[in-house]
């Protein structure tokens, strides 16, 4: 038998490429973004969008089209933008999709109107869902020339007309600022006559630029104050071309609460993207080198939250160590028999007293008649609070006898200093472990174990934290008042307590 060789003509039901785009665009307002973009990559300065109950008009100032350009827009798939991935004035990297976001519009509108202008040619198109289904197997679309307005001037302004669904502003905005390359030079995006600006994230900034053999990875982490942490929009946006593609946690997954302070843009133009703009291809080279460039860049974050966790932690127990001191302080005033360096005596008028062992107050802004506690003066250890926590200074007047030195354990100690005159005591809050000491006394300093177990159950409440810790340190006091007599000096404690928390009449 002879071999017939014959064709068969492959056909495209209308409706098949509006189902195509629908799923393309799930969200309609995904449509609105798109028509931007193609703003964008014509070169425009400036794009307005309009939305009102029953249309949306999106208008640039961009190149325009002339017929070809036309036929160009209305071919679906074309590869125009792979073929010219520049745009030719500003030399922008074209976005591009897939040429089927006019069709796709039609699941949104009934009806998606078209004016253009370049140079001397001017055109409108009228594409409306019930006609062109209609229409049966012809693909054609009215074409009307029209006369070129110059007050017009070059761009294309698109309608949506007679909306199935009503579209928020501040959504518009949101989905603007997310997908559209707003922080663009000569760009800008206004809906209904409101600027739209890329969102701005106070905390700290921790800049990211890594190198690949595939591009540059750039962009930046924020980790936002505590007091705005919140599930909302936490993550960190990955950019293609100054769109965001996807929101992605990696593994901040299992941070717990840490996660929900973290945000972040990181832009990554080489990336692959899946046929629907909305992954990557995973499994890519490029997307494994970028995964690689983020795995450093997430340890980063990790190190520098923790930083800002032990500062405001340590911020936290400076403030809580300070006024139980001025409890103690007041408490000893009423008790002066007390005192571990003797009996605390009353000043002259003239002088302000300060509650010191037989020393005279100087006219000073320290010597004051109320508290007396001070930070230690010296170099702040690192990552403690600047104003709270500091070193003892080796440049201090040396006193008589050798006093013990201060040993800091962790880098993260919180000291603090009570005075009496020329002596006084040191309490150095510090890390020393669950199995250690809740505290002890070396000389004249106080250590207080911040990773004992009592300790860190009192610490989750102000109150009780405050309590602990006067409880330590006067019990230390009374211990050094006459060390060998325990029971006298629990005692005094209790007193010392009960005058310290007695609330003023």
């Amino acid at each position: 038998m002879k071999e017939k060789i014959s064709s068969l003509e492959i056909t495209v039901d209308k409706s098949h490429i509006i189902n195509i785009g629908e799923r393309l665009y799930e969200q309609s307002i995904e449509l609105i973004r798109e028509l931007v973009n193609n703003a964008y990559d014509a070169d425009a300065t400036r794009v307005d969008v309009t939305t009102s109950e029953n249309e949306i008009v999106v208008a640039d100032n961009g190149e325009g089209m002339d017929l070809d350009g036309l036929r160009q827009y209305f071919s679906v798939g074309s590869n125009e933008k792979l073929v010219n991935p520049k745009s030719p004035r500003f030399g922008r990297d074209r976005i591009g999709q897939f040429g089927i976001g006019k069709f796709a519009s039609l699941a949104a509108a009934s009806r998606f109107e078209l004016f253009t202008q370049k140079g001397n040619f001017a055109a409108s198109v009228i594409f409306d869902k019930a006609q062109w289904i209609e229409g049966g197997e012809s693909w054609k679309i009215p074409l009307r020339f029209m006369e070129p307005d110059r007050k017009r001037g070059t761009g294309t302004t698109v309608r949506l007309v007679d909306l199935k669904r009503s579209f928020r502003p501040e959504d518009l905005e949101q989905k603007i600022a997310e997908g559209v390359p707003i922080r663009a030079r000569d760009f800008s995006v206004y809906v209904n006559g409101y600027r739209v600006t890329a969102r701005t994230v106070t905390g700290n900034r921790i800049p990211v630029l890594h190198g690949t053999k595939y591009g540059i990875i750039h962009g930046e982490v924020v980790i936002i104050p505590a007091y705005r942490a919140s599930k909302n929009d936490m993550g960190i946006e990955i950019k293609v071309k100054g769109v965001t593609v996807r929101r992605e946690l990696f593994e901040m997954a299992s941070w717990g609460k840490a996660a929900t302070r973290i945000r972040g843009e990181i832009n990554a133009d080489f990336l692959p993207l899946t046929s629907d703009r909305s992954g990557f291809i995973e499994d890519s080279s490029e997307y494994k080198a970028f995964l690689n460039a983020m795995e450093r860049t997430l340890a980063e974050v990790r190190r520098a939250y923790n930083q800002l966790a032990s500062a405001r932690e340590n911020r936290r127990v400076s403030r809580a160590v300070k006024e139980a001191l001025q409890r103690i302080h007041r408490a000893l005033m009423m008790n002066p028999e007390f005192s571990p360096f003797g009996v605390v005596p009353l000043a002259e008028k003239s002088v302000k007293g300060v509650g010191e062992t037989g020393v005279e107050a100087k006219e000073t802004k320290e010597a004051s008649d109320e508290i007396n506690v001070e930070d230690i003066e010296g170099d702040v250890p690192q990552g403690s609070d600047e104003e709270d926590v500091r070193q003892e200074s080796q440049e201090e007047k040396p006193a008589k006898g050798k006093k013990p030195a201060l040993r800091i354990a962790t880098p993260n100690a919180v000291v603090r200093r009570l005075k009496f005159g020329a002596a006084g005591v040191t309490c150095c809050l510090d890390h020393l472990g669950e199995n250690g000491p809740e505290c002890m006394t070396e000389g004249t300093i106080i250590y207080i174990n911040r990773d004992h177990p009592l300790y860190k159950r009192e610490a989750r409440k102000k109150e009780a934290h405050i309590l602990n810790i006067a409880r330590l340190i006067t019990q230390e006091i009374s211990l050094m008042k006459n060390p060998e007599n325990p029971r006298e000096a629990f005692n005094r404690q209790s007193i010392l307590l009960r005058d310290a928390f007695e609330e003023k009449a």
